[in-house]
């Protein structure tokens, strides 16, 4: 099946699956102009799926804001440096249930169904150009180049003010910002306080890869993103790359692998605080390790050394070179490459900076019982299960419960969401249900009227049927 064939049959089955047809949220004007029903900062794979969903649900006065130009929103053709994505092939998610729209259908039309019963998992280009065929056949209402800068109350109403110094009313906000939307990458200040900016990059910034050739490359941290860019950097050909960690062992068991069953996706969010709290703590200790082939990436060069249980203790510069003591050995680097990570903090979210003091956290709502402590955690947002925000008083700021999480953020509170493929499935369902369930119940009134003034004639004729 081609492409084009493809789509006419996206398009056939969204006809099929299109009842109920009639939007139903009634329009609100400010102005003279009209007020949105939803606001998606992000247009990701979490945005565009949210939107799709919301869309389904006939909500149909939606704009999806991006930071980035068209093609480039996401982390996939930007700093992303894997081969390929980090999840099973047969991942489904954006399509919300429509099989002609889940990646597998777009990859058999594009290179073949041999192709896909070859395929390992699924390259990174390949799902940045299924996401920008997703929002083309949809025609997902995207505007990109302008960034969020600030949100606030306005009435009961929520002012989102960009870049560009427009402003968007919305009578609900859905942040899809991606695996840092809760916070902000993390550069530990050893680095920051020691090294000059122009020779150190976070995993998440542009990095030159073809001006480390022939550098000594040290590389802090463990996850998956310090091994990509260990092996782009030996790839461009790095005179050696070390790969430092702070753990004791390489962690071998991936806590994401169990996660993928629906009584998890699905679920996760009905269960009690003190369970979410102990399985997500869990979940954070256990931390993933790099997939197999990535770590291979590395280990195919000889001047690939991995080194466990050795944070950097100190730092400093040594006339030109980067000097970096660990309790097991010290090194000299040219370049390093920062792999820790991010923080959730929502005070360092520009877009929330004057909400977030307002904005309860779990360390607000839940006392861990002893041994079960764990700062970090405790600083992600409490949310309600529909991703919304509660406030730190409860009863209090009721338009925190109009801006909805759609980030990593959400992992205590409602497991994976928008922040990973994974849980899109389940994800965009409960963010969607929520919001068209505040939507309709914030106008009852509106639609009580509308039904006792409703008055179209089913029943025209009652005098027999025409001869």
């Amino acid at each position: 099946m081609s492409l084009q064939a493809l789509e006419r049959r996206v398009r056939q089955e969204l006809e099929i699956l299109g009842y109920p047809a009639r939007s139903w949220v009634p329009p609100r004007l400010r102005d003279g102009a009209r007020v949105l029903d939803v606001l998606i900062v992000g247009g990701g794979q979490a945005g565009l799926a949210a939107c799709f969903g919301l869309r389904r649900e006939r909500i149909d006065a939606i704009e999806v804001l991006d930071a980035k130009p068209a093609g480039l929103e996401g982390p996939w053709v930007d700093f992303a440096r894997m081969v390929t994505l980090r999840t099973p092939k047969t991942v489904t998610g954006p399509d919300l249930g429509l099989p002609s729209l889940a990646p597998r259908a777009w990859f058999e039309a594009r290179h073949g169904a041999r192709a896909w019963d070859a395929l390992n998992k699924i390259d990174r280009h390949d799902w940045q150009d299924y996401l920008g065929w997703y929002r083309q056949v949809l025609e997902l209402p995207v505007t990109n180049g302008v960034r969020v800068t600030a949100i606030r109350p306005d009435g009961d109403l929520l002012l989102a003010t960009l870049d560009t110094g427009e402003t968007r009313l919305a009578r609900r906000v859905v942040l899809a910002t991606g695996i840092e939307g809760g916070g902000r990458w993390q550069i530990p200040a050893i680095i920051s306080d020691n090294v000059p900016a122009e020779r150190y990059a976070h995993t998440s910034q542009a990095v030159d890869f073809a001006g480390l050739k022939g550098k000594r490359i040290g590389v802090l941290g463990g996850g998956a993103s310090a091994f990509d860019n260990a092996a782009t950097a030996l790839e461009a050909g790095a005179a050696s790359v070390d790969l430092c960690i702070r753990r004791p062992a390489l962690p071998r068991v991936n806590p994401y692998r169990w996660m993928e069953n629906a009584g998890y996706l699905g679920h996760f969010a009905d269960l009690p605080d003190r369970l979410r709290w102990r399985m997500t703590r869990r979940i954070f200790e256990m931390n993933q390790p790099p997939p197999q082939d990535t770590l291979w990436r590395c280990q195919r060069f000889a001047n690939f050394g991995l080194h466990v249980a050795s944070p950097w203790s100190g730092l400093v510069m040594a006339g030109d070179a980067i000097a970096v003591e660990t309790p097991t050995r010290a090194f000299e680097f040219d370049f390093l490459i920062v792999g820790t990570g991010f923080t959730v903090d929502l005070t360092l979210r520009p877009e929330l900076a004057a909400l977030a003091p307002e904005i309860a956290t779990w360390a607000d709502r839940f006392d861990p019982p002893a041994g079960e402590a764990h700062a970090a955690l405790g600083q992600f947002p409490y949310l309600a299960p529909d991703c919304s925000f509660t406030a730190k008083l409860p009863g209090t700021n009721p338009h925190l419960g109009h801006i909805h999480d759609f980030t990593f953020a959400t992992m205590p509170s409602l497991g994976l969401t928008g922040g990973s493929i994974s849980g899109l499935k389940y994800g965009v369902q409960r963010l969607v249900g929520g919001i068209a369930k505040s939507l309709f119940t914030e106008d009852a009134e509106a639609h009580c009227a509308g039904l006792m003034g409703y008055e179209e004639l089913e029943l025209l004729h009652l005098d027999g049927p025409p001869p």
